[in-house]
């Protein structure tokens, strides 16, 4: 007779590994959660006052970055990227997000490195404001491969339905402001890891000694926009009409996301980037000396923009001052400060729009 251990699932690891998850998930406990972790569901409340209440979701996965940190052997900031792909996808709607729930997957469980990337769920959704209301953690032998981990995970969000930020009322002269990123972010990995082999090399700039791995900076986590974007539309959100999450594909694949559909015969609005606007992180200076095509890299890479709003032109320099006024209150101390800059703007296409190329032009 086989027991379940034998057969490579150890339950008692699990249940260990469940008891370090609640300490985290108490962290993200806010008003309107129901349930403790532990329970077959999660239960939260819809917040009162909704006239319209309309729920709004997003799940993602880390991808090919979990790698990195399996090599590094650092588990716990890839937890916060999980939490930042879905929670940045609702912040675009002009939503934060109420809760959150992942999923680990792996061959063999260790308990304590399945509560390293619970924990960095859990900064995550301490960030984003959100609950980490529950999750699951599937231990798989012969599936997996042992010491390999796959964490995903999904959000979701209350908002009001006269209130969503859809891109209707984005209109051509809207400024396009561009929020920074801190590096890579989660996208993009399958080429990263093609370019670069050995993690702990030391990572250069100008030829000098950073004192961090170029491991170390590939796993700087995502940054999550929820608070400083919510704090923006408390106060002008009449004046953002539409945002963007840079993620798997760029600038070419993400910003024409949040134009309205032009009608037969009628132009469609474009984005009109200018290249030079801002700062772009070192990485991506590593990445293309490494090999990475530097025609394609703005349809691979977020190149130093993770977030992008389109607004009113007359609000544009009030939005970016209130932004870079609270740029530190909204940063992790391993990442670097949020700047907000003016990345371009909006206008029509001169002629019809066949391809990503069409919709996003760069002037130097």
């Amino acid at each position: 007779m086989a027991s379940y251990k034998e057969a490579g699932v150890d339950v008692e690891e699990g249940y260990r590994a469940v008891n370090k998850y609640k300490e985290q998930a108490a962290r993200t406990r806010i008003p309107g959660l129901l349930t403790d972790l532990g329970s077959f569901n999660g239960m939260f409340a819809i917040p009162k006052g909704l006239k319209e209440p309309v729920m709004v979701s997003g799940t993602d996965g880390v991808g090919t970055k979990l790698d990195i940190a399996f090599k590094m052997k650092k588990y716990d900031t890839v937890g916060i990227d999980c939490v930042a792909m879905s929670v940045n996808d609702i912040l675009c709607s002009g939503t934060k997000s109420l809760f959150f729930l992942d999923y680990v997957a792996c061959g063999r469980l260790d308990a304590d490195v399945a509560a390293d990337l619970v924990k960095g769920v859990a900064d995550g959704c301490v960030d984003a404001g959100c609950a980490l209301l529950g999750g699951e953690t599937a231990e798989m032998p012969d599936f997996y491969d042992e010491g390999k981990y796959d964490l995903a995970g999904f959000a979701v969000g209350v908002g009001e339905k006269k209130e969503m930020i859809t891109g209707k009322d984005i209109s051509e002269g809207d400024v396009l402001i561009g929020l920074s990123s801190t590096g890579v972010h989660s996208n993009g990995f399958s080429l990263v890891r093609k370019l670069v082999t050995d993690f702990n090399e030391p990572f250069l700039m100008d030829g000098k000694p950073t004192g961090k791995t170029i491991g170390e900076v590939l796993l700087t986590p995502t940054r999550i926009y929820v608070r400083p974007v919510m704090e923006v539309l408390s106060k002008y959100k009449k004046s953002v009409h539409g945002m963007v999450h840079v993620t798997g594909g760029g600038f070419y694949e993400n910003i024409p996301r949040m134009f309205p559909k032009a009608k037969e015969g009628k132009k469609q609005l474009i984005s009109v980037i200018r290249r030079s606007s801002w700062d772009i992180p070192p990485v991506f200076g590593e990445l293309i000396r490494r090999g990475a095509d530097v025609n394609s890299v703005y349809n691979t890479f977020n190149m130093g923009i993770g977030f992008v709003l389109a607004v009113k032109e007359k609000d544009a320099d009030a939005i970016i001052e209130m932004f870079n006024k609270n740029a530190s209150k909204y940063s992790r101390p391993d990442t670097p400060d949020m700047k907000a800059y003016k990345i371009g703007r909006v206008a029509y296409s001169e002629g019809a729009v066949q391809s990503q190329k069409d919709a996003v032009l760069f002037e130097d």
